[in-house]
């Protein structure tokens, strides 16, 4: 720890598996900006434990942002770091000299990391303000949320069809409501009972235990022997990924939205890939589809997740299966790397 308790202080990873914290001087408030103190912070199960368990690309080569590659020669990532946090809460505690749009105290939900507060522009804060009455744990959920809705467009869903969800931690679990919510008949898979109980709760219509069975074949089975209309993998695992493509009807889509690392050694293109014309489709939150992309964006999925939350139609406040005070991180992440059986969405407590 290199921080003064009086000072503004961010998480950093000084190593693999090891959190840190670093004090900085505050930042100096424009005219049009607003100081954000955090109440909470969500730590992702998936891309963030990626940069904590030391597995993440970025760490072991070097992204060539112009053509959009990563090549040999260095690395984008190097320990310490700042921690990746992107579920974040806050509420207003100074506004600029010209600020008009927003006022102390209003909560703003958005993504700057695990620190203790934040400066944002006014125009942006303000688009991001929570409805009065809104649990403010809920705002952590804006880019997890977003995550979830855009492999919702990517999939194209219609009404009437059968989805097929491979994965059921807190993302899995979010596909599966709004796959619900979009009008299809939603078979959850995962190989953990407690959450596959889950998945009945949000929405699933059958469950698939992918530890018990052959998860495909079930699939066929529940589907008149057609395969899932498009099936949704959310686990970031080459294995699932490979039993999603089996799950899916003939010339039909697999959307992957989870996080592979490494290399892909359990996916068998030669197989159900080939012999079914499957169409693989990536979702991944740095863009829309492009059908959509003239009228969607990272904003309206923020905005439209938080809007769902505060109507009462998705219920992921009970996805929070921990809160834990921001001092204790480490303790936190090591639940998530070495117990994530027993926990689902862990949230950061700033003000404890």
């Amino acid at each position: 720890m290199h921080d003064r308790i009086d000072l503004p202080w961010h998480m950093t990873l000084e190593a693999p598996g090891r959190i840190g914290r670093e004090a900085h001087a505050p930042q100096p408030l424009g005219p049009g900006e607003v100081r954000l103190r955090t109440l909470y912070s969500g730590i992702s199960a998936g891309t963030e434990m990626t940069a904590f368990l030391g597995t993440n690309p970025y760490l072991n080569r070097r992204w060539d942002p112009a053509a959009r590659v990563f090549v040999e020669g260095g690395t984008s990532l190097s320990y310490p770091m700042p921690a990746m946090g992107y579920e974040e809460v806050g509420r207003v505690a100074e506004v600029g000299a010209e600020v008009t749009r927003v006022r102390p105290g209003d909560v703003v939900w958005g993504a700057w990391r695990h620190r203790t507060e934040h400066v944002a522009d006014e125009a942006w804060a303000a688009a991001r303000v929570l409805p009065d009455g809104v649990d403010p744990r809920l705002g952590i959920f804006s880019q997890i949320g977003s995550i979830a809705l855009n492999a919702i467009l990517d999939a194209d869903i219609h009404l009437g069809e059968t989805v097929a969800v491979f994965g059921q931690g807190v993302p899995g679990l979010m596909v599966t409501e709004l796959a619900a919510l979009s009008g299809a008949t939603v078979i959850a898979v995962d190989r953990l009972p407690a959450r596959l109980a889950r998945a009945t709760a949000h929405g699933a219509r059958h469950v698939v235990n992918g530890a018990e069975e052959d998860a495909a074949l079930r699939v066929k089975a529940l589907t008149e022997g057609r395969g899932a209309d498009v099936t949704i993998e959310i686990t970031g695992s080459a294995a699932a990924l490979h039993e999603a493509i089996r799950a899916t009807a003939y010339n039909s889509r697999v959307v992957a939205c989870g996080f592979f690392q490494g290399g892909a050694a359990a996916l068998r293109l030669g197989e159900e890939f080939h012999h079914n014309r499957i169409e693989l489709r990536c979702s991944q939150i740095s863009g829309v589809p492009r059908a959509l992309d003239h009228r969607w964006s990272r904003e309206r999925l923020g905005r439209t997740v938080m809007g769902l939350l505060a109507e009462g139609r998705v219920d992921w406040g009970r996805l929070i299966s921990h809160v834990v005070p921001a001092s204790r991180a480490q303790e936190a992440f090591e639940m998530l790397r070495d117990r994530p059986e027993d926990c689902l969405q862990v949230v950061l407590d700033f003000s404890a």
